[in-house]
Protein backbone atom coordinates (compact mmCIF):
# COMPACT_ATOMS: atom_id res chain seq x y z
CA UNK A 1 0.00 0.00 0.00
CA UNK A 2 2.92 2.33 0.64
CA UNK A 3 3.92 2.06 -3.01
CA UNK A 4 0.40 2.97 -4.09
CA UNK A 5 0.39 5.99 -1.79
CA UNK A 6 3.79 7.11 -3.06
CA UNK A 7 2.54 6.75 -6.63
CA UNK A 8 -0.43 9.03 -5.87
CA UNK A 9 1.77 11.53 -4.01
CA UNK A 10 4.12 11.74 -6.98
CA UNK A 11 1.32 13.33 -8.98
CA UNK A 12 0.14 15.73 -6.26
CA UNK A 13 0.61 18.79 -8.49
CA UNK A 14 -1.22 17.18 -11.42
CA UNK A 15 -4.08 16.43 -9.03
CA UNK A 16 -4.18 19.98 -7.68
CA UNK A 17 -4.01 21.45 -11.20
CA UNK A 18 -7.03 19.35 -12.24
CA UNK A 19 -9.02 20.40 -9.19
CA UNK A 20 -8.39 24.11 -9.86
CA UNK A 21 -9.04 23.95 -13.59
CA UNK A 22 -12.36 22.18 -13.17
CA UNK A 23 -13.35 24.53 -10.32
CA UNK A 24 -12.68 27.47 -12.63
CA UNK A 25 -14.63 25.97 -15.55
CA UNK A 26 -17.94 24.76 -14.09
CA UNK A 27 -20.48 23.26 -16.49
CA UNK A 28 -23.84 21.64 -15.87
CA UNK A 29 -24.90 18.17 -16.98
CA UNK A 30 -24.51 17.16 -20.64
CA UNK A 31 -22.78 20.53 -21.18
CA UNK A 32 -19.40 19.62 -19.64
CA UNK A 33 -17.53 20.16 -22.89
CA UNK A 34 -14.43 21.88 -21.47
CA UNK A 35 -14.32 19.62 -18.43
CA UNK A 36 -14.62 16.41 -20.44
CA UNK A 37 -12.01 17.58 -22.95
CA UNK A 38 -9.61 18.57 -20.15
CA UNK A 39 -9.97 15.22 -18.40
CA UNK A 40 -9.63 13.30 -21.66
CA UNK A 41 -6.45 15.22 -22.52
CA UNK A 42 -4.90 14.42 -19.13
CA UNK A 43 -5.75 10.73 -19.52
CA UNK A 44 -4.33 10.60 -23.04
CA UNK A 45 -1.07 12.23 -21.87
CA UNK A 46 -0.85 9.49 -19.24
CA UNK A 47 -1.05 6.92 -22.03
CA UNK A 48 -4.67 5.83 -21.85
CA UNK A 49 -6.83 4.85 -24.81
CA UNK A 50 -10.31 6.23 -24.25
CA UNK A 51 -13.80 5.31 -25.34
CA UNK A 52 -15.55 8.66 -25.67
CA UNK A 53 -19.30 8.84 -25.13
CA UNK A 54 -20.99 9.26 -28.50
CA UNK A 55 -22.75 12.59 -28.92
CA UNK A 56 -22.45 13.57 -25.25
CA UNK A 57 -19.73 14.30 -22.71
CA UNK A 58 -17.75 11.74 -20.72
CA UNK A 59 -15.58 8.71 -21.39
CA UNK A 60 -14.16 5.52 -19.94
CA UNK A 61 -11.03 3.42 -20.22
CA UNK A 62 -10.23 -0.14 -19.17
CA UNK A 63 -6.94 -1.43 -17.78
CA UNK A 64 -6.49 -5.17 -18.19
CA UNK A 65 -3.93 -6.65 -15.80
CA UNK A 66 -3.72 -9.81 -17.89
CA UNK A 67 -4.60 -11.90 -14.86
CA UNK A 68 -8.05 -13.42 -14.35
CA UNK A 69 -10.44 -11.62 -12.06
CA UNK A 70 -13.52 -9.40 -11.94
CA UNK A 71 -13.80 -5.88 -13.30
CA UNK A 72 -13.97 -2.97 -10.87
CA UNK A 73 -15.07 0.50 -11.92
CA UNK A 74 -14.02 3.76 -10.28
CA UNK A 75 -16.15 6.74 -11.33
CA UNK A 76 -16.04 10.51 -11.05
CA UNK A 77 -18.66 13.05 -12.06
CA UNK A 78 -18.01 15.93 -14.45
CA UNK A 79 -20.90 18.30 -13.84
CA UNK A 80 -21.55 21.28 -11.58
CA UNK A 81 -24.68 22.73 -10.05
CA UNK A 82 -26.19 26.21 -10.47
CA UNK A 83 -25.81 28.73 -7.66
CA UNK A 84 -25.51 32.29 -9.02
CA UNK A 85 -24.91 33.73 -5.52
CA UNK A 86 -21.61 31.85 -5.17
CA UNK A 87 -18.56 34.06 -5.61
CA UNK A 88 -17.03 31.54 -8.02
CA UNK A 89 -20.16 31.06 -10.14
CA UNK A 90 -19.91 31.54 -13.89
CA UNK A 91 -21.40 35.02 -14.39
CA UNK A 92 -23.36 33.94 -17.48
CA UNK A 93 -24.67 30.51 -16.45
CA UNK A 94 -24.53 30.59 -12.64
CA UNK A 95 -22.72 27.24 -12.76
CA UNK A 96 -20.36 26.43 -9.88
CA UNK A 97 -18.84 23.30 -8.34
CA UNK A 98 -20.69 23.78 -5.07
CA UNK A 99 -21.02 20.00 -5.16
CA UNK A 100 -17.37 18.98 -5.03
CA UNK A 101 -17.30 17.13 -8.33
CA UNK A 102 -14.12 19.01 -9.22
CA UNK A 103 -12.37 17.16 -6.39
CA UNK A 104 -13.79 13.83 -7.57
CA UNK A 105 -12.31 14.37 -11.02
CA UNK A 106 -8.96 15.44 -9.57
CA UNK A 107 -8.83 12.28 -7.46
CA UNK A 108 -9.60 10.18 -10.55
CA UNK A 109 -6.67 11.87 -12.31
CA UNK A 110 -4.44 10.87 -9.39
CA UNK A 111 -5.68 7.28 -9.52
CA UNK A 112 -5.12 7.11 -13.28
CA UNK A 113 -1.59 8.50 -12.93
CA UNK A 114 -0.69 6.17 -10.07
CA UNK A 115 -1.86 3.09 -11.98
CA UNK A 116 0.53 3.97 -14.81
CA UNK A 117 3.59 3.90 -12.54
CA UNK A 118 5.99 1.00 -13.27
CA UNK A 119 5.09 -2.15 -11.37
CA UNK A 120 1.88 -0.81 -9.83
CA UNK A 121 -0.48 -2.80 -12.06
CA UNK A 122 1.37 -5.97 -11.01
CA UNK A 123 -0.34 -5.70 -7.62
CA UNK A 124 -3.78 -6.32 -9.15
CA UNK A 125 -5.68 -8.93 -11.10
CA UNK A 126 -8.77 -8.60 -13.27
CA UNK A 127 -9.71 -5.35 -14.96
CA UNK A 128 -9.98 -1.75 -13.80
CA UNK A 129 -12.38 0.64 -15.47
CA UNK A 130 -11.94 4.40 -14.91
CA UNK A 131 -14.97 6.45 -15.91
CA UNK A 132 -15.72 10.17 -16.15
CA UNK A 133 -19.52 10.39 -16.10
CA UNK A 134 -21.68 13.39 -17.06
CA UNK A 135 -24.90 14.75 -15.59
CA UNK A 136 -25.12 13.41 -12.05
CA UNK A 137 -26.92 16.50 -10.76
CA UNK A 138 -30.56 16.33 -11.80
CA UNK A 139 -31.34 19.86 -12.97
CA UNK A 140 -32.32 21.80 -16.10
CA UNK A 141 -35.02 19.21 -16.71
CA UNK A 142 -36.52 21.15 -19.61
CA UNK A 143 -33.13 21.14 -21.39
CA UNK A 144 -32.64 17.43 -20.81
CA UNK A 145 -36.13 16.59 -22.01
CA UNK A 146 -35.25 18.52 -25.16
CA UNK A 147 -32.18 16.29 -25.58
CA UNK A 148 -34.45 13.27 -25.14
CA UNK A 149 -36.85 14.50 -27.83
CA UNK A 150 -33.89 15.04 -30.16
CA UNK A 151 -32.74 11.47 -29.54
CA UNK A 152 -29.42 12.57 -28.04
CA UNK A 153 -30.06 10.94 -24.67
CA UNK A 154 -32.57 8.50 -23.27
CA UNK A 155 -32.14 9.21 -19.56
CA UNK A 156 -31.86 12.43 -17.59
CA UNK A 157 -28.87 11.28 -15.53
CA UNK A 158 -25.47 10.20 -16.76
CA UNK A 159 -25.07 6.81 -15.11
CA UNK A 160 -28.39 5.47 -16.41
CA UNK A 161 -27.49 6.88 -19.81
CA UNK A 162 -24.09 5.16 -19.76
CA UNK A 163 -25.73 1.97 -18.50
CA UNK A 164 -28.21 1.99 -21.39
CA UNK A 165 -25.40 2.51 -23.92
CA UNK A 166 -23.43 -0.48 -22.66
CA UNK A 167 -20.59 1.63 -21.28
CA UNK A 168 -20.73 -0.36 -18.01
CA UNK A 169 -21.01 -3.77 -19.64
CA UNK A 170 -18.66 -6.20 -17.92
CA UNK A 171 -18.40 -4.22 -14.68
CA UNK A 172 -18.85 -6.39 -11.57
CA UNK A 173 -18.28 -3.83 -8.78
CA UNK A 174 -18.34 -0.03 -8.76
CA UNK A 175 -17.43 2.72 -6.33
CA UNK A 176 -16.71 6.43 -6.20
CA UNK A 177 -15.85 8.87 -3.41
CA UNK A 178 -17.71 12.16 -3.00
CA UNK A 179 -16.31 15.28 -1.38
CA UNK A 180 -17.63 16.23 2.04
CA UNK A 181 -16.52 17.71 5.34
CA UNK A 182 -15.42 14.35 6.75
CA UNK A 183 -14.31 10.86 5.73
CA UNK A 184 -17.31 8.57 6.13
CA UNK A 185 -19.66 6.00 4.64
CA UNK A 186 -23.37 5.59 5.32
CA UNK A 187 -26.09 3.13 4.37
CA UNK A 188 -27.16 5.08 1.30
CA UNK A 189 -29.62 7.74 0.20
CA UNK A 190 -33.08 8.23 -1.25
CA UNK A 191 -34.08 8.07 -4.91
CA UNK A 192 -36.44 10.34 -6.82
CA UNK A 193 -38.78 11.03 -9.71
CA UNK A 194 -38.17 14.30 -11.58
CA UNK A 195 -41.22 16.37 -12.47
CA UNK A 196 -41.99 19.15 -14.91
CA UNK A 197 -45.43 20.67 -14.33
CA UNK A 198 -47.07 23.04 -16.80
CA UNK A 199 -50.24 24.86 -15.79
CA UNK A 200 -52.17 25.97 -18.87
CA UNK A 201 -54.54 28.89 -18.44
CA UNK A 202 -56.02 31.63 -20.60
CA UNK A 203 -54.44 35.03 -21.13
CA UNK A 204 -56.41 38.25 -20.73
CA UNK A 205 -55.80 41.90 -19.87
CA UNK A 206 -54.86 41.92 -16.19
CA UNK A 207 -56.55 45.27 -15.57
CA UNK A 208 -59.21 45.62 -18.22
CA UNK A 209 -60.77 42.15 -18.34
CA UNK A 210 -59.15 39.69 -15.91
CA UNK A 211 -62.46 37.79 -15.71
CA UNK A 212 -61.79 36.57 -19.25
CA UNK A 213 -58.59 34.84 -18.16
CA UNK A 214 -57.61 31.75 -16.23
CA UNK A 215 -54.51 32.50 -14.18
CA UNK A 216 -51.94 29.72 -14.58
CA UNK A 217 -49.65 31.31 -12.00
CA UNK A 218 -52.37 31.30 -9.36
CA UNK A 219 -53.05 27.65 -10.20
CA UNK A 220 -49.36 26.90 -9.72
CA UNK A 221 -49.37 28.68 -6.37
CA UNK A 222 -52.41 26.64 -5.35
CA UNK A 223 -50.56 23.51 -6.45
CA UNK A 224 -47.59 24.29 -4.23
CA UNK A 225 -49.91 25.01 -1.29
CA UNK A 226 -51.78 21.75 -1.94
CA UNK A 227 -48.50 19.83 -1.77
CA UNK A 228 -47.71 21.57 1.50
CA UNK A 229 -51.13 20.54 2.82
CA UNK A 230 -50.42 16.82 2.35
CA UNK A 231 -46.90 16.71 3.80
CA UNK A 232 -48.12 15.26 7.10
CA UNK A 233 -49.44 12.23 5.21
CA UNK A 234 -45.90 11.18 4.26
CA UNK A 235 -44.42 8.53 6.55
CA UNK A 236 -41.17 9.48 8.27
CA UNK A 237 -39.71 6.06 7.46
CA UNK A 238 -40.19 6.73 3.72
CA UNK A 239 -38.02 9.90 3.88
CA UNK A 240 -40.23 11.72 1.36
CA UNK A 241 -39.01 15.10 0.12
CA UNK A 242 -40.93 17.30 -2.35
CA UNK A 243 -39.44 20.69 -3.24
CA UNK A 244 -40.99 22.46 -6.26
CA UNK A 245 -39.70 25.66 -7.82
CA UNK A 246 -41.41 27.99 -10.30
CA UNK A 247 -39.29 28.35 -13.44
CA UNK A 248 -41.80 30.42 -15.44
CA UNK A 249 -44.76 32.44 -14.19
CA UNK A 250 -45.90 34.79 -16.91
CA UNK A 251 -44.60 36.93 -19.75
CA UNK A 252 -45.66 40.44 -18.66
CA UNK A 253 -47.25 42.03 -15.64
CA UNK A 254 -50.34 43.42 -17.39
CA UNK A 255 -51.51 40.09 -18.76
CA UNK A 256 -53.03 37.16 -16.91
CA UNK A 257 -50.35 34.42 -17.09
CA UNK A 258 -51.52 31.72 -19.47
CA UNK A 259 -48.61 29.42 -18.62
CA UNK A 260 -46.75 28.66 -15.40
CA UNK A 261 -44.04 26.02 -15.14
CA UNK A 262 -42.79 24.17 -12.07
CA UNK A 263 -39.95 21.72 -11.61
CA UNK A 264 -39.74 19.38 -8.67
CA UNK A 265 -38.54 16.07 -7.31
CA UNK A 266 -40.44 13.52 -5.31
CA UNK A 267 -37.78 11.75 -3.26
CA UNK A 268 -38.16 8.61 -1.18
CA UNK A 269 -36.30 5.71 0.40
CA UNK A 270 -37.82 3.07 -1.92
CA UNK A 271 -39.45 2.89 -5.32
CA UNK A 272 -42.77 1.97 -3.68
CA UNK A 273 -42.61 5.01 -1.41
CA UNK A 274 -41.70 7.29 -4.31
CA UNK A 275 -44.57 6.07 -6.47
CA UNK A 276 -47.12 6.34 -3.65
CA UNK A 277 -46.03 9.86 -2.75
CA UNK A 278 -45.89 10.92 -6.39
CA UNK A 279 -49.52 9.89 -6.90
CA UNK A 280 -50.53 12.06 -3.94
CA UNK A 281 -48.53 14.98 -5.31
CA UNK A 282 -50.14 14.65 -8.75
CA UNK A 283 -53.58 14.58 -7.13
CA UNK A 284 -52.77 17.80 -5.26
CA UNK A 285 -51.43 19.47 -8.40
CA UNK A 286 -54.48 18.48 -10.47
CA UNK A 287 -56.83 19.64 -7.73
CA UNK A 288 -55.23 23.06 -7.88
CA UNK A 289 -55.78 23.20 -11.65
CA UNK A 290 -59.44 22.27 -11.20
CA UNK A 291 -59.90 25.00 -8.59
CA UNK A 292 -58.85 27.69 -11.10
CA UNK A 293 -60.22 26.01 -14.23
CA UNK A 294 -56.87 25.58 -15.94
CA UNK A 295 -55.41 22.42 -17.42
CA UNK A 296 -52.18 20.86 -16.27
CA UNK A 297 -49.51 18.84 -18.03
CA UNK A 298 -47.31 16.69 -15.78
CA UNK A 299 -44.15 15.12 -17.17
CA UNK A 300 -42.72 12.51 -14.81
CA UNK A 301 -39.26 11.16 -15.54
CA UNK A 302 -37.27 8.65 -13.48
CA UNK A 303 -34.45 10.44 -11.74
CA UNK A 304 -32.36 8.33 -9.37
CA UNK A 305 -32.88 4.92 -7.81
CA UNK A 306 -32.47 4.81 -4.02
CA UNK A 307 -28.81 4.16 -3.22
CA UNK A 308 -28.20 1.04 -1.13
CA UNK A 309 -24.55 0.77 -0.26
CA UNK A 310 -23.57 -2.89 -0.08
CA UNK A 311 -22.66 -3.86 3.50
CA UNK A 312 -19.53 -5.71 2.40
CA UNK A 313 -18.47 -2.71 0.33
CA UNK A 314 -19.04 -0.42 3.30
CA UNK A 315 -16.68 -2.57 5.36
CA UNK A 316 -14.23 -2.50 2.47
CA UNK A 317 -14.21 1.32 2.59
CA UNK A 318 -13.55 1.26 6.35
CA UNK A 319 -10.69 -1.24 5.96
CA UNK A 320 -9.18 0.71 3.07
CA UNK A 321 -9.27 3.94 5.08
CA UNK A 322 -7.43 2.26 7.96
CA UNK A 323 -4.87 0.89 5.52
CA UNK A 324 -4.35 3.83 3.17
CA UNK A 325 -5.14 6.99 5.16
CA UNK A 326 -4.81 6.12 8.88
CA UNK A 327 -4.11 9.78 9.64
CA UNK A 328 -7.75 10.61 8.91
CA UNK A 329 -10.66 9.57 11.10
CA UNK A 330 -13.18 7.51 9.12
CA UNK A 331 -16.64 6.77 10.48
CA UNK A 332 -19.46 4.51 9.32
CA UNK A 333 -23.16 4.10 10.08
CA UNK A 334 -26.28 2.67 8.45
CA UNK A 335 -28.21 5.94 8.12
CA UNK A 336 -30.03 6.82 4.90
CA UNK A 337 -29.48 10.37 3.64
CA UNK A 338 -32.25 12.47 2.14
CA UNK A 339 -30.10 13.61 -0.80
CA UNK A 340 -29.89 11.57 -4.00
CA UNK A 341 -27.32 10.27 -6.46
CA UNK A 342 -27.45 8.20 -9.61
CA UNK A 343 -25.00 5.76 -8.04
CA UNK A 344 -28.29 4.39 -6.75
CA UNK A 345 -29.02 3.17 -10.28
CA UNK A 346 -25.92 1.00 -10.24
CA UNK A 347 -26.65 -0.26 -6.72
CA UNK A 348 -29.77 -1.97 -8.12
CA UNK A 349 -27.71 -4.38 -10.20
CA UNK A 350 -24.19 -4.62 -8.70
CA UNK A 351 -22.41 -4.12 -5.36
CA UNK A 352 -21.46 -0.47 -4.96
CA UNK A 353 -20.36 1.94 -2.28
CA UNK A 354 -20.33 5.73 -2.26
CA UNK A 355 -18.15 6.95 0.62
CA UNK A 356 -17.15 10.54 1.39
CA UNK A 357 -13.79 12.26 1.63
CA UNK A 358 -13.14 15.28 3.82
CA UNK A 359 -11.65 18.57 2.73
CA UNK A 360 -14.80 20.52 1.84
CA UNK A 361 -16.49 23.22 3.87
CA UNK A 362 -19.64 25.32 3.63
CA UNK A 363 -23.17 24.34 2.66
CA UNK A 364 -23.51 21.64 0.01
CA UNK A 365 -25.08 23.25 -3.08
CA UNK A 366 -24.86 26.57 -1.24
CA UNK A 367 -23.13 29.88 -1.88
CA UNK A 368 -20.23 29.24 0.54
CA UNK A 369 -19.20 25.72 -0.46
CA UNK A 370 -15.58 25.14 -1.45
CA UNK A 371 -12.67 22.73 -1.25
CA UNK A 372 -10.58 24.21 1.55
CA UNK A 373 -8.22 21.24 1.93
CA UNK A 374 -7.35 19.75 -1.47
CA UNK A 375 -4.87 17.38 0.14
CA UNK A 376 -7.75 15.63 1.91
CA UNK A 377 -10.40 16.06 -0.77
CA UNK A 378 -8.22 14.98 -3.68
CA UNK A 379 -4.94 13.29 -2.75
CA UNK A 380 -6.24 11.39 0.30
CA UNK A 381 -9.37 10.52 -1.68
CA UNK A 382 -7.19 9.02 -4.42
CA UNK A 383 -5.26 7.01 -1.83
CA UNK A 384 -8.49 5.75 -0.25
CA UNK A 385 -9.77 4.56 -3.61
CA UNK A 386 -6.48 2.92 -4.52
CA UNK A 387 -6.70 1.17 -1.16
CA UNK A 388 -10.19 -0.09 -1.94
CA UNK A 389 -9.00 -1.28 -5.35
CA UNK A 390 -6.02 -3.05 -3.76
CA UNK A 391 -8.20 -4.91 -1.24
CA UNK A 392 -10.57 -5.97 -4.02
CA UNK A 393 -8.12 -7.08 -6.70
CA UNK A 394 -5.07 -8.32 -4.81
CA UNK A 395 -4.63 -11.88 -3.52
CA UNK A 396 -6.40 -13.34 -6.53
CA UNK A 397 -9.41 -11.03 -6.00
CA UNK A 398 -10.64 -13.15 -3.09
CA UNK A 399 -12.41 -10.21 -1.48
CA UNK A 400 -14.01 -8.98 -4.69
CA UNK A 401 -15.26 -12.47 -5.52
CA UNK A 402 -16.73 -12.87 -2.03
CA UNK A 403 -18.57 -9.55 -2.36
CA UNK A 404 -19.93 -10.53 -5.78
CA UNK A 405 -21.04 -13.95 -4.55
CA UNK A 406 -22.90 -12.55 -1.54
CA UNK A 407 -24.58 -9.64 -3.34
CA UNK A 408 -28.34 -9.92 -3.91
CA UNK A 409 -29.36 -7.56 -6.74
CA UNK A 410 -32.70 -5.80 -6.80
CA UNK A 411 -32.85 -6.46 -10.56
CA UNK A 412 -31.29 -9.38 -12.38
CA UNK A 413 -29.54 -7.27 -15.01
CA UNK A 414 -29.26 -3.79 -16.49
CA UNK A 415 -31.97 -4.57 -19.05
CA UNK A 416 -34.50 -5.47 -16.35
CA UNK A 417 -33.65 -2.37 -14.35
CA UNK A 418 -33.95 -0.03 -17.32
CA UNK A 419 -37.28 -1.58 -18.35
CA UNK A 420 -38.60 -0.86 -14.87
CA UNK A 421 -37.25 2.69 -14.97
CA UNK A 422 -38.91 3.25 -18.34
CA UNK A 423 -42.26 2.29 -16.80
CA UNK A 424 -42.01 5.33 -14.50
CA UNK A 425 -42.20 7.75 -17.43
CA UNK A 426 -45.52 9.57 -17.65
CA UNK A 427 -46.61 12.67 -19.55
CA UNK A 428 -49.54 14.56 -21.01
CA UNK A 429 -52.44 16.80 -20.02
CA UNK A 430 -54.15 15.47 -16.91
CA UNK A 431 -57.63 17.04 -17.18
CA UNK A 432 -60.27 16.55 -19.87
CA UNK A 433 -62.94 19.25 -19.61
CA UNK A 434 -66.17 18.16 -21.29
CA UNK A 435 -68.81 20.46 -22.78
CA UNK A 436 -71.26 19.33 -20.07
CA UNK A 437 -69.17 20.97 -17.37
CA UNK A 438 -67.57 17.75 -16.24
CA UNK A 439 -63.86 17.11 -15.81
CA UNK A 440 -62.03 13.79 -16.05
CA UNK A 441 -58.69 13.69 -14.21
CA UNK A 442 -55.78 11.33 -14.96
CA UNK A 443 -53.31 11.16 -12.10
Amino acid sequence: MKELNRAAEKYRQLIFDAERYIWQHPETGYKEFETSAYMANVFKKLGYELTMAEGITGFYTVLDTGRPGPEVMIAAELDSIICPAHKAANPETGAVHSCGHNAQCAALVGIAAALKEPGILDKFCGKIRLCAVPAEELLEIEYRNKLKKEGKIKYLCGKSEFLSRGYFDGVDIAFMVHSSSAFAVTGGSVGCVAKRIIYKGVSAHAGGSPWNGKNALYAANCGINAINAIRETFKESDIIRVHPIITSGGAMVNAIPETAVLESYVRGASFDAICEANKKVNQALCGAALSIGTNIEIIDNPGYAPLKNDANMMQLACDAAALAIPEYQFWSDDSIGSGSTDMGDLSCIMPVVHPYAGGACGTVHGSDYEIHDPEAACVASAKLQLGMLFLLLSDGAKRANKIIDEFEPQFACAKDYLEFVDSLNSFGDRIDYSSEGKACVKL
